[in-house]
């Protein structure tokens, strides 16, 4: 059975590298921050696919935040290569 306070300390660690991304200024430290989001939230996913608990908001959410990312991560490589 999963720990609840583990379980809900990763929750947060993932938002918060996620929040830390999508707000980054320093484009020199963005690549880091996406990365360093993106392999939280598949730790995230991995955790709550095990639990085998409902978890629908929170898998939704996971989605989104990758989603987000990817498109981020999409914009410096284009602007990068209009540079």
């Amino acid at each position: 059975m999963m720990d609840v306070t583990t379980s809900q300390t990763n929750s947060e660690i993932w938002r918060e590298l996620y929040v830390a991304a999508l707000f980054e200024t320093d484009r020199e430290k963005m690549p880091s921050r996406i990365a360093d989001a993106e392999q939280a939230i598949v730790a995230r996913a991995r955790e709550l696919f095990s639990a085998g608990n409902d978890t629908i908001e929170e898998d939704q959410a996971l989605d989104d935040a990758l989603y987000a990312l990817r498109a981020l991560q999409s914009c410096l490589h284009l602007q990068s290569a209009a540079a």
